[in-house]
């Protein structure tokens, strides 16, 4: 399977929990940007290469954010580059760390 079908696979079950939790702000991955269909595929291939933790998939994550731009916010703002994620993992709730979870045991499926 590609990096790109196993991103929208992550993709698509992160915006399903997101939407059991609350949160509808997620777009379908045919509607998403590309930075953020990117930084799906980044992960993936960041998983499939390396042995992780879902701590490290956050550094990951946290990593690309940086080098491209972002930083922390306390409301997700994509036009400002913000975004309350941008702590360390252990300071992120529960239901943020649940999507590192979720991420890496979806591309370990296919490794």
């Amino acid at each position: 399977m590609k990096n790109e079908q196993i991103a929208r696979i992550c993709h698509e079950v992160n915006r399903a929990y997101c939407s059991s939790i609350g949160d509808a702000s997620q777009p379908s991955w045919e509607d998403a940007p590309e930075w953020q269909r990117d930084s799906a595929v980044n992960g993936v291939e960041f998983h499939l290469n390396n042995d992780t933790t879902p701590e490290q998939s956050h550094e990951n994550w946290m990593k690309e954010k940086v080098d491209s731009g972002w930083v922390y916010g306390s409301v997700k703002d994509p036009e400002k580059k913000e975004h309350p994620c941008m702590v360390p993992y252990d300071q992120l709730p529960l239901e943020q760390r649940t999507k590192d979870y979720l991420f890496k045991a979806i591309v370990d499926c296919f490794k």
